[in-house]
């Protein structure tokens, strides 16, 4: 009988070199959400996988209709144009199919000032690859990618598909693979390698955008108490959503309660003013809601429009001039996967067959596309990839090269046992 898994790992590990040189690639490429190099990542690789002998899906994402259909998920940056990108092996009957998903947009880097290395630079120190995205998470798209070409130059005779798909716009509400459930693209099982140091992740909180307007009353700086600053009245509603934040953290899910905070509300960004010696008579403030595992959005967004009411009617001036509260933005809902689903003992094992570092189980206290796959498209979904969230979206993003690698051979590995002979 042939050794499947020891072929299958042995072309995972012949091809190792150019895994790393990929992943360097690819960060080079600064695909940040709503830019022009999203696209050009997606065109390598659909180049990439059709030069490999996959049967490649590579489409234009209809927008406008996408963008309106029910159940859309949300976006934060706009875009002339997205592509979806789907690479198949095909099975040789209706057997067990697996897709691995993973994104290619990242976030901004912000001030370059604050890295040591060019953010896009694709730099190899100690073990590590630097770039924004190498953790958030080229480091696993990459390794998603070694392990499905693993088994096509192993030649292994697949009884069910095995899929991977390249996805635009996650970091800002989830288009892509919204777009990839539309055009009717499922699997019996998924893995999304998100960062999660290897880590087993069948359960994601939500994380809702919100926006704030509160008013206050302009009037010359010189005189400022004729007017009512907005920015004042900014903190007592900001006090209300620290105090929700408390209750609402008071008891979670033991999945979650590893985290210090695990469903934060927090504002990002403040906005108000329109000249240095004005009271400023609007403030804008956007932000984002923790939604807990298992709640629904529409009590989410309840709780905090009436923590924000309560405060207002606290408030002499609040009380007649309210806050408005604004969804927007990507909204994301929590997902999960229940604990006895196959795909989460698989994984499991498959981890263990090619490492000997424990595995814990447990959510995470942010929003992915794994709600998209296991509500819209039923598919069992679960995290499992190189490199540690906390690293994610901050300077001197990096990935460690030995996770990479492990991660690759685990979903090689995981890929054979449940498509494979």
């Amino acid at each position: 009988m042939t050794d499947w898994r020891g072929r299958v790992l042995a072309c995972a590990d012949a091809g190792d070199d150019a895994m790393v040189g990929l992943l360097a690639e690819l960060v080079r490429l600064p695909s940040v959400s709503g830019s022009e190099a999203e696209h050009h990542l997606q065109a390598r690789l659909a180049g990439l996988l059709s030069a490999e002998g996959l049967e490649v899906d590579h489409w234009p994402i209809p927008l406008a209709e996408t963008l309106a259909a029910p159940g859309f998920p949300g976006s934060e940056v706009s875009r002339a144009e997205a592509w979806g990108l789907v690479g198949r092996l095909p099975g040789r009957s209706p057997g067990p199919s697996l897709l691995l998903n993973a994104h290619v947009d990242v976030v901004p880097p912000g001030d370059p000032g604050t890295w040591t290395a060019d953010p896009f630079g694709g730099e190899v120190a100690g073990g590590r690859l630097y770039g924004r995205g190498a953790c958030d998470m080229k480091g696993g798209l990459v390794a998603a990618l070694a392990a499905v070409l693993a088994l096509r130059r192993a030649r292994v005779p697949l009884r069910g598909d095995l899929l991977v798909a390249c996805v635009q716009g996650e970091e800002d509400g989830g288009l892509g693979t919204f777009a990839m459930l539309r055009r009717g693209w499922r699997a019996d099982a998924c893995v999304i390698p998100e960062p999660t140091g290897l880590d087993l992740v069948p359960a994601a909180a939500g994380a809702l955008s919100f926006r704030l307007r509160v008013p206050g009353r302009a009037a010359h700086a010189a005189r400022r108490t004729a007017g009512v600053s907005a920015l004042e009245k900014l903190w007592p509603v900001f006090q209300a959503l620290r105090d929700l934040e408390r209750a609402r953290n008071a008891e979670v899910d033991p999945l979650m309660d590893r985290w210090e905070v695990a469903y934060p509300i927090e504002v990002g960004r403040v906005r108000g003013g329109d000249w240095a010696s004005t009271v400023p008579g609007l403030l804008v403030a956007e932000g984002r809601l923790g939604v807990a595992l298992d709640e629904p959005v529409a009590a989410a967004r309840e709780a905090l429009e009436a923590a924000v009411a309560e405060a207002c009617r606290a408030d002499p001036w609040l009380a007649g001039h309210p806050v408005e509260v604004e969804w927007w933005g990507g909204q994301f809902a929590p997902g999960r996967t229940p604990a006895d689903s196959p795909v989460v003992a698989a994984v499991g094992r498959a981890h263990a067959a090619v490492s000997d570092r424990p595995q814990e189980v447990r959510g995470v206290p942010y929003g992915s596309d794994l709600r998209l796959l296991t509500g819209l498209g039923g598919v069992p979904t679960v995290h499992y990839g190189p490199g540690d969230p906390g690293l994610a979206h901050g300077p001197d993003e990096s990935v460690p090269l030995a996770e990479v690698r492990t991660a690759a051979r685990a979903l090689a590995v995981l890929a054979l046992d449940h498509c494979g002979p």
